[in-house]
């Protein structure tokens, strides 16, 4: 029986494939579990610079393998504890990572696996792929922050009609909308996506890491609040030995050789 999730590291860049390519790379409480500790290694990993998350076969993934909410079983799922226990510690623990984490979406990317992919810092999308707001269909409301980052990166009225109408939105159109960094060929993604993880993990990962916090924490704050944020953080980056490479290295004019320290 194949692994629901693969791993590979290289170039300081793991890359996490989701596995099952037969269900579309569904989601189990097992893929939960390996996904979460892949991630988790991530973090903690110093070696780790840069994540690229993709899926294996003709998807990326299809959200929630429903096989296991057959409401026909005797036992009933309560969704509120499926999204506790799996979906939101995963969102959360993407979200506040201070390392770059890439999307490769190689296909349809439907439900939470559209929710999950958007939760990236920089997607790319292969130009056949899709992302469907299935819940409607099933009588649900978009969860794995869906709502949330649909609504901030498409603003209420478009993030109202995929949400209600369940539509598929082409790559294309997706970055069109803003909601993708990049719309790429399909045969090409893999690299584009290899090629810029490789690019970040050699850069000055602290200062990304931090542009990361900080550029989440703008959707939230006021003006005054996100000055003092960019001041601290400055603050504390400018004592890092990455900016004094930099500085160097720029005053040298020869490549930088950073540290992420």
């Amino acid at each position: 029986m194949s692994k629901p999730l693969l791993t590979s590291l290289a170039d300081g860049v793991l890359e996490i494939t989701l596995n099952r390519p037969d269900q579309l790379n569904a989601f189990t409480v097992e893929m939960h579990q390996h996904l979460r500790a892949a991630m988790e290694d991530a973090r903690d990993n110093p070696q780790i610079r840069a994540i690229i998350l993709t899926g294996s076969g003709r998807g990326f993934c299809a959200g929630q393998d429903l096989s296991e909410r057959d409401p026909s079983k005797k036992e009933i799922v309560d969704l509120k504890v499926t999204l506790s226990t799996n979906y939101n510690p995963l969102i959360r623990m993407m979200r506040a990572m201070e390392k770059p984490i890439i999307c490769a979406v190689n296909g349809v990317a439907a439900g939470a696996g559209a929710n999950l992919a958007l939760a990236c810092d920089i997607v790319l999308a292969a130009d056949n792929a899709k992302f469907i707001q299935a819940f409607s269909k099933i009588g649900l409301i978009p969860d794995a922050g869906g709502t949330y980052t649909l609504t901030h990166l498409l603003g209420e009225a478009r993030a109202k009609a995929l949400a209600m109408t369940a539509q598929p939105l082409s790559a294309q159109k997706a970055e069109e909308w803003g909601l993708i960094w990049q719309c790429t060929p399909a045969d090409e993604l893999m690299d584009e996506a290899r090629k810029l993880a490789k690019s970040l993990a050699s850069s000055a990962t602290l200062g990304i890491g931090k542009t990361k916090q900080v550029i989440q924490a703008a959707s939230t704050n006021s003006l005054d609040q996100q000055l003092d944020l960019e001041a601290e953080t400055q603050g504390e980056l400018g004592r890092s030995a990455d900016f004094k490479e930099g500085v160097q290295a720029f005053l040298e004019k020869r490549p930088a050789s950073f540290t992420g320290k």
